[in-house]
């Protein structure tokens, strides 16, 4: 499973002429990695693809997906807590279970990108992997869904991740993120409007000591129970 899942990040990376020419070798590294047929078959094709492609065709594709569109950002905390400062607090959490780990992270990425997650993960026992794997299967799923509804081969490397998770993703958390609106990529004044928001901080009030794990898992199911109740209907007071 740790090949695997080091695969799926670097797969789900920008492309480089490196990962282009490396389709033999992830090709080699599944068949005695990946025992499940279908989840082998998925990270392959998206190898391949890849590899076919002109290498400014395959990045341009990538900023075009998962760049320019939010609602495919591969930013885990962007889907569930936006660029508020709770967003700054989760990152602070997740970069200490890294740290935890030993494990360094370069200071320009973000620590909820999702390659660089995966890539911590290829490092832990794998039941350990497959739990925190799970905790943001909603996440996976729901990118998976919104990439599938685009005919995106990336649908693919999201259906691979997601079966590597312990247990099924929760089906409302996941049916709120797919109830959220879906931005266009090529709307560029709209883009620009998204994108001038609060930076994100690190830092802000914890609320409690617990960090690790089990905060990784409350932060990301809480996030989505508060954006279910943000978008659900006001009902008008009764009369006096």
């Amino acid at each position: 499973m740790n090949v695997v899942l080091k695969i799926a990040s670097l797969l789900l990376s920008y492309p480089t002429q490196e990962l282009k020419e490396a389709a033999p070798a992830i090709r080699a590294a599944l068949a005695g990695a990946a025992p499940d047929a279908r989840v082998r078959g998925r990270l392959e094709r998206l190898a391949d693809d890849i590899a076919r492609l002109d290498l400014y065709d395959a990045q341009e594709r990538y900023v075009h997906l998962f760049d320019r569109t939010r609602s495919l950002s591969l930013h885990l905390f962007e889907h569930v807590h936006g660029e508020g400062r709770d967003r700054g607090q989760a990152m602070v959490d997740l970069m200490e279970m890294y740290e935890k780990a030993g494990f360094e992270i370069d200071a320009r990425e973000l620590p909820d990108y999702l390659p660089l997650f995966l890539e911590f993960l290829s490092m832990l026992p794998p039941a350990e992997a497959r739990d925190l794997l799970g905790q943001t299967a909603h996440i996976v799923s729901a990118l998976k869904e919104r990439l599938r509804k685009r005919k995106s081969v990336y649908a693919g490397a999201f259906a691979a991740v997601e079966a590597l998770a312990h247990g099924r993703p929760d089906g409302a958390l996941l049916r709120t993120l797919l109830d959220a609106p879906e931005d266009d990529p090529d709307d560029l004044e709209a883009l620009d409007r998204l994108w001038q928001e609060e930076a994100v901080t690190f830092g802000g009030n914890a609320g409690d000591n617990a960090c690790g794990p089990d905060r990784l898992r409350t932060r990301l199911r809480a996030a989505s129970r508060d954006a279910g109740r943000d978008a659900a209907p006001q009902t008008e007071p009764p009369a006096a």
